[in-house]
């Protein structure tokens, strides 16, 4: 068992750091309070190659491992969760199209990505389908060589700036089995009836572009179809295996942020004559974080590693998932403490970072449905 990164993963892992320590501070705060869209950050970051770093670089990507892409997005979002969210989605989507897409659909929807030319998305969620994934209704039928759809999108990343979206659509409603009722379709942004609105007034993560999608009509080429009709859920769940593992990076960051924040803080702040530091109560909560920070960050490593080894593990990414957002929230409020009345105001990044945090338990799976896709696949082992 090697827990030792190699001399690529170190570097790549530094350079990430300083490029969020150079770059997101003038930006963190004025975009969290404008709920805007970072388009310069953005483009500064994929002139780097921190986007779509795991493309191909055939694709223009560094074709780094699903690992590697961990350690940039923890990094970055110790500097600040919202700009890492919209730097770290610019992709989101495209590894359905590398897993199931032909060589025409790869050089149509990933050229550009990289350089951050073209935005990509993933449409699951409804208003009436979350959790419930195989409950999705939005329409997808078949006229001629077209597809034409019809439905509402909700909580789409990227819902107002993409270019196109990998979307999760109805094509079998007679199907038997409610799992073999759905297709993925590539819709463009531009296509006729399609309407993004952007959602405003999030808890946190405001850079982070969030938008309702509504498809009134939209015509789509059959050429756009990933993969087999009829096996969208399945490709949906084998694509949740590595998008949970980046929420986990995400909620590793943010620890790792709140911790080094909580740290300085209590050695510069005096009480009683010397630094909160020096007393126990705060010795302790430290020692708290730091330890469950560094548990979340090798069950997220771990889960990574079998992912880049062909071996994913369901169970394995949800606990990742479930415990790294779970410790994300608990270190953005031990933070916000340590710092007393000052965390309470947004002066200081503690109290963004305490907004930001909770996403982590949200998307991607709420940390209810983790828990019980970690307790079937136990139950599992005894039959």
């Amino acid at each position: 068992m090697d827990f030792e990164l190699s001399p690529q993963q170190e570097q790549i892992k530094k350079a990430a750091r300083q490029f969020a320590e150079e770059h997101f501070p003038d930006h963190a705060r004025e975009m969290d309070e404008e709920e805007a869209y970072p388009h310069e950050l953005v483009q500064r970051a994929a002139k780097q190659g921190f986007v779509g770093a795991t493309l191909p670089q055939e694709y223009g990507g560094a074709g780094v491992d699903l690992l590697t892409s961990v350690l940039v997005a923890e990094e970055f979002n110790a500097v600040d969760p919202g700009l890492a969210g919209a730097i770290g989605s610019v992709d989101f989507g495209t590894e359905a199209i590398l897993q199931l897409g032909t060589e025409d659909q790869q050089q149509r929807f990933l050229s550009g990505v990289a350089e951050a030319e073209t935005i990509t998305g993933a449409a699951i969620s409804e208003p009436e389908a979350g959790s419930d994934v195989a409950g999705a209704t939005c329409r997808a039928e078949r006229d001629g060589d077209e597809f034409v759809v019809n439905g509402t999108k909700m909580w789409i990343t990227n819902g107002t700036v993409l270019d196109h979206m990998v979307t999760l659509v109805m094509t079998d409603p007679e199907a038997e089995d409610r799992h073999d009722r759905h297709s993925l379709l590539v819709i463009p942004s531009e296509a006729e009836g399609f309407t993004a609105n952007k959602i405003t007034g999030k808890l946190g993560i405001r850079a982070s572009d969030t938008a309702e999608i509504q498809l009134d009509d939209v015509r789509v080429p059959e050429e756009n179809l990933l993969g087999e009709p009829g096996e969208g859920f399945g490709y949906i769940m084998s694509f949740f295996n590595e998008a949970r593992i980046g929420v986990a990076a995400q909620g590793v960051g943010i620890a790792k942020g709140c911790i080094e924040m909580a740290r300085d803080y209590a050695t510069q702040r005096r009480q009683f004559g010397q630094p909160i530091a020096n007393f126990q109560a705060i010795q302790f909560k430290l020692a708290e974080m730091a330890t469950k920070a560094e548990a979340a960050r090798l069950m997220t490593y771990k889960a990574a590693r079998h992912c880049d080894e062909g071996q994913p593990v369901p169970e394995m990414s949800s606990k990742a998932k479930w415990y790294a957002g779970e410790t994300a929230v608990e270190c953005a409020d031990e933070c916000v403490q340590i710092h007393g009345g000052s965390g309470y105001v947004k002066e200081m990044d503690a109290e963004r970072f305490y907004r930001d945090a909770k996403i982590t338990e949200v998307y991607e799976g709420t940390k209810e449905i983790h828990k019980l896709i970690i307790a079937r696949g136990l139950l599992d082992q005894i039959g």
